[in-house]
């Protein structure tokens, strides 16, 4: 029987050429200045919101969020999950005051003067009971931001909960690369306080997210998926299709960079 560490060696092998495409992607050496950045945000933020949402899927899935408790699934599998919502739902910013990873982000965008206006009519249209569906259709007009939000809700709603954490140990966490982190750097020096909480933001994503939690993120996989070749087979695809999903999303951002230099 094939052991979970060859299954996990296996599925970044099958995913290798699509990461490569991301972590390459022509649109972070298309940023090259603060406008660009903006533009790159309004679009990001979505992803970012999205993401939070996974993670809540899983949280939902693996412990018990409702009342009377009930002790559901494995301890450890709660133990794992349970600490990355905290890390993502209430971290720090660069002050020290206690926000989510998608709150940090609208701060940035802010800072930065990126329009926010897009990403508050969702929530707000949320908030008001308006269901996930209805409310992307209303308020997000670009295609590739649509489809790519429709993917992930497609996830959410339609797959297995194994399936779901291997989309998001593997086809969201640590897909920054250095080079984007170096062209904030730069524009963080040209752009004094404009750009510094998404420097911050960046760094804390690439700490927290990309090292600590992708650990705990992967162990959850291992869990979730132990020795069934056949889940290992459906989280590979579902994963595979996640990170196309990504490389169309930023496909219509570096378009959008393009139209709005023209």
């Amino acid at each position: 029987m094939i052991t979970t560490q060859s299954e996990i060696a296996l599925l970044r092998q099958k995913i290798r050429d699509l990461r490569l495409q991301l972590v390459q992607h022509p649109l972070y050496a298309q940023i090259k200045n603060l406008a660009d950045v903006r533009i790159f945000m309004q679009s990001h933020i979505f992803a970012v919101w999205d993401f939070m949402s996974l993670l809540k899927s899983l949280q939902a899935q693996l412990t018990c969020v409702s009342t009377p408790w009930l002790p559901i699934g494995s301890p450890n599998t709660r133990y794992l999950i349970n600490e990355i919502v905290v890390g993502e739902e209430a971290d720090v910013d660069e002050s020290g005051n206690r926000l989510s990873h998608f709150e940090l982000y609208q701060k940035a965008m802010r800072q930065s003067g990126a329009n926010t206006n897009q990403i508050e009519q969702l929530i707000a249209q949320l908030r008001s009971g308006v269901s996930v569906q209805n409310a992307i259709q209303t308020t997000i007009k670009e295609k590739h931001i649509a489809d790519f939000v429709n993917f992930t809700f497609k996830i959410i709603t339609q797959s297995p909960v194994y399936v779901q954490a291997a989309v998001f140990t593997f086809g969201r966490e640590d897909l920054i690369p250095d080079m984007f982190l170096s062209i904030v750097n730069d524009l963080d020096r040209n752009n004094p306080q404009q750009i510094s909480t998404l420097k911050y933001y960046l760094e804390r994503h690439i700490e927290v997210d990309g090292g600590h939690h992708s650990h705990l993120a992967m162990e959850m996989v291992t869990e979730l998926c132990g020795d069934d070749n056949q889940k290992w087979e459906l989280a590979t695809e579902a994963v595979c299709e996640a990170l196309r999903v990504r490389i169309q999303l930023w496909d219509g951002i570096l378009a959008g960079l393009k139209t709005n230099r023209n």
